[in-house]
């Protein structure tokens, strides 16, 4: 299994839908072998990624609350990532 993929359990605060989002768009990629969704499989791969990421929100939810929170900060709480989407963002916005 890809180590890459952030423990979202006991982070503070939760784990949002963006980063649910995430983690389940790379564990298909990861699966699927797929890192640049061809055309055609497009429906396909949104598909299987919202149904992990609904699954992924009500296993969370299920589970009872960790004892120590996460110590990992996942990636897009990390100062780098945020100021490569800020970046980003203000790029597509000129």
């Amino acid at each position: 299994m890809c180590r890459n993929i952030t423990e979202l359990r006991g982070l503070r605060p939760s784990a949002t839908a963006e980063e649910i989002e995430a983690a389940a768009r790379q564990y298909v990629r990861k699966i699927s072998g797929i890192t640049k969704v061809p055309a055609g499989t497009v429906e396909v791969f949104e598909r299987a990624v919202a149904e992990v990421a609904g699954s992924t929100t009500r296993l969370l939810a299920e589970l009872p609350e960790r004892r120590t929170p996460n110590p990992n900060l996942p990636p897009l709480r990390r100062p780098s990532v945020i100021a490569r989407r800020a970046a980003k963002a203000t790029v597509a916005a000129s």
